[in-house]
């Protein structure tokens, strides 16, 4: 039987008429075309999440009209929601949608602005989020674990998790780090952990809370004593520049 194949559907020439190729792209291009949602998916673009509040102020709107606009874009697969805590955080669904909207844009000509963040520097730059890296270089080693290919994703009962790669097992064993040790824990091994300042992920679980310890017992980095806050030592400079190649 012929099936027409799309990432939001799959169109059978004996279904109901509704369901034709051509009534799913004026769906979605209907849910992209309200001046309010497209304000909120254009903030979303940069890559950075938002609460439902945020993406309010963003279009002009309440947060009750915000709530039915992103359930419209949630059911359109436009948007995604991530619970952290007690936030709800929307980011775009995927670098195809991202694409979508860079074309109207390019079509539509101006400009956005860039999402800014309000975190004190010191918290913004390197901290602890309950046992692992946040911050600015949280989110950048995160970005450079992936760029090494150390981290392969995965995805079971419908929970996003991290697994190592071949990559990942040797450099974390060059590391001195105790994997077996690790996966031995009851808790989650790897995951992205979206990062309250960038709004982007950093690396959380146990894998996340291995690379902390070695940071801090190699004086990588030193934490305040006051607060939550990460300073990177010269030495952590150096190293973070030979072992991931990322210079901060």
């Amino acid at each position: 039987m012929p099936v027409a194949s799309h990432e939001y559907f799959g169109y059978d020439q004996n279904m109901n008429v509704e369901h034709h190729p051509d009534k799913s792209v004026s769906r979605i291009a209907s849910a992209i075309g309200d001046p309010a949602r497209a304000r909120m998916l254009y903030s979303l673009a940069d890559g950075h999440a938002r609460t439902s509040t945020e993406l309010a102020v963003v279009a002009g709107i309440t947060p009750s009209t915000a709530s039915t606009h992103l359930n419209r874009l949630k059911m359109e697969r436009l948007v995604k929601m991530v619970v952290q805590g007690r936030h709800r955080y929307y980011s775009l669904e995927g670098p195809n949608v991202a694409g979508v909207l860079e074309g109207l844009s390019v079509l539509a000509g101006g400009h956005r602005d860039k999402f800014v963040p309000n975190t004190p520097n010191p918290l913004r730059f390197a901290r602890t989020c309950y046992d692992h890296m946040a911050g600015t270089l949280g989110v950048a080693l995160h970005d450079r674990l992936k760029a090494l290919a150390w981290l392969s994703f995965s995805r079971v009962d419908g929970d996003s998790s991290y697994d190592l790669t071949s990559s990942g097992v040797k450099g974390c064993h060059a590391l001195g780090i105790d994997l077996e040790a690790m996966r031995n824990l009851r808790r989650r091994f790897a995951y992205a952990c979206l990062d309250w300042s960038e709004r982007r992920p950093h690396l959380g679980g146990a894998l996340g809370a291995a690379l902390l310890e070695v940071a801090l017992k190699k004086k990588w980095v030193a934490q305040d004593l006051d607060s939550r806050a990460l300073s990177i030592t010269r030495i952590g400079r150096r190293e973070m520049l030979a072992r991931f190649g990322l210079e901060v």
